[in-house]
């Protein structure tokens, strides 16, 4: 349940993204009925809330007015959510979570599906979208936690727990290279490369690498889905450069393999548990991110070198 109008969301998510397709495509719904309910809203307070640009939406004065005051409506009324669960003891809550798309499969949906089926009273929010999105939904107080990448690049957020994953060669399981305890980029040049393109998280560590060791492979294909990739490496479309993040569960399914690559510059992904750090926590919160932890460390293993 939630006290917030249909405008105060649409409202809310225009003003984080300064743009109505992009709205359009978090909120899953048409931009002309979004751009409907903030003309509706204008004409009812009497003074525009953004700046209709070419590059899109700008905030006016009176916007950022508005905004200040609804995202800090929506902290207070977490709060009182709060109450009310603590006045329940763990018989009712609400927790909202944020993770990446890495992790829709694997320990982290395991432990996921673990506390759905213990705590049949919990009201569990799952949102997925990218480290970016996540962290400022986490700022913004829209989420109680999230699961981010690489968190030393999302500023205002505390870390409570992490694992840092190797980058390596993932290939069919019944690949020639595949019981290998380590490769050298060298030793890839036999094989079809398949590139992750961006926006990927691991694009830039992956470019890097083939610019160090002066890697052109022949006929290469560059994609920008890791579901893809993964699909053509199983079909024994080529080798990817990875992290293990990536494939745990193919690797776990034994529908792929996976080998680190040896090779000191390339740092391991790191994932992280992020929470704001002044944010207080329903006990449910704490609770899911007490099983979290538990499954996030012991995801972590040390960089091959």
């Amino acid at each position: 349940m939630s006290p917030f109008s249909r405008f105060a969301l649409y409202f809310a998510e225009v003003a984080r993204s300064g743009s109505l397709r992009r709205a359009a495509e978090q909120l899953h719904i048409s931009a002309s009925a979004i751009n409907r309910q903030i003309l509706q809203a204008e004409e009812e307070l009497g003074t525009p809330l953004f700046e209709r640009l070419p590059e899109g939406l700008r905030m006016t004065t009176a916007g950022e007015l508005l905004y200040g005051d609804l995202l800090r409506w929506q902290r207070e009324f977490r709060v009182t959510r709060q109450k009310f669960d603590e006045l329940q003891g763990l018989k009712r809550g609400s927790v909202s979570v944020g993770l990446v798309q890495a992790l829709s499969g694997g320990a982290i949906a395991d432990a996921l599906a673990e506390i759905i089926a213990g705590w049949p009273w919990l009201a569990l929010d799952l949102q997925v979208a990218d480290s970016q999105s996540i962290s400022q939904r986490i700022r913004d107080a829209q989420l109680d936690f999230g699961l981010v990448l690489e968190p030393e690049g999302q500023a205002g957020l505390s870390v409570m727990a992490f694992a840092e994953l190797a980058m390596g060669v993932v290939m069919p399981a019944n690949h020639p290279l595949a019981g290998a305890e380590s490769l050298s980029p060298g030793a890839l040049s036999d094989w079809r490369h398949i590139l992750p393109g961006p926006p990927l998280m691991v694009h830039e560590r992956v470019a890097m690498l083939y610019r160090h060791h002066d890697l052109a492979p022949g006929n290469p294909i560059s994609c920008n889905d890791v579901r893809l990739i993964k699909s053509l490496v199983a079909r024994g479309s080529g080798v990817a450069v990875l992290s293990k993040l990536d494939v745990l569960p193919e690797l776990a399914r034994g529908e792929l393999a996976f080998v680190p690559l040896s090779h000191a510059r390339l740092r391991p992904l790191t994932l992280a548990l992020c929470v704001a750090p002044a944010r207080q926590l329903s006990r449910a919160a704490q609770q899911a991110i007490q099983q979290l932890t538990k499954v996030i460390e012991g995801l972590h293993q040390p960089h091959v070198s």
